[in-house]
């Protein structure tokens, strides 16, 4: 039997990360689930995931500082991030692409849509 893929969740919005946590435990993958920037980069030290959905508009440090210091690590450089925001404009996708995220899913969560992110960031 393999072992179910990890995925870190990371919102300062305690609804939107439970219902996260939720959805992508009914599709059997093992998650763990922080509320700030922060205790996403000691996570993500501690226990390194296959997959980070990372809310972008939280209070302190924001994702796209997130994504920036995962990317300078060469230990979290290569782990995949799906950008979860309420922002669908030009200007926030040129800068998450800048950040080197392409993989963007608006709020409010569309299952579908997120479940097919996942299956082409993991292979899945």
């Amino acid at each position: 039997m393999k072992m179910p893929k990890k995925i870190l969740v990371t919102d300062d919005d305690p609804l939107n990360r439970k219902l996260e946590v939720t959805l992508l435990q009914t599709y059997g993958y093992q998650v763990c689930s922080v509320a700030s920037g922060q205790a996403t980069l000691e996570q993500v030290a501690l226990d390194p995931p296959d997959l980070i959905l990372l809310d972008l508009m939280m209070p302190g440090m924001d994702g796209f500082e997130v994504v920036r210091h995962l990317k300078a690590d060469p230990a979290s450089a290569e782990i995949p991030i799906i950008m979860v925001t309420a922002l669908d404009d030009d200007g926030s996708r040129a800068r998450l692409a800048a950040a080197e995220v392409f993989d963007i899913i608006t709020k409010p969560l569309d299952r579908w849509a997120l479940q097919a992110c996942i299956n082409k960031l993991l292979g899945d």
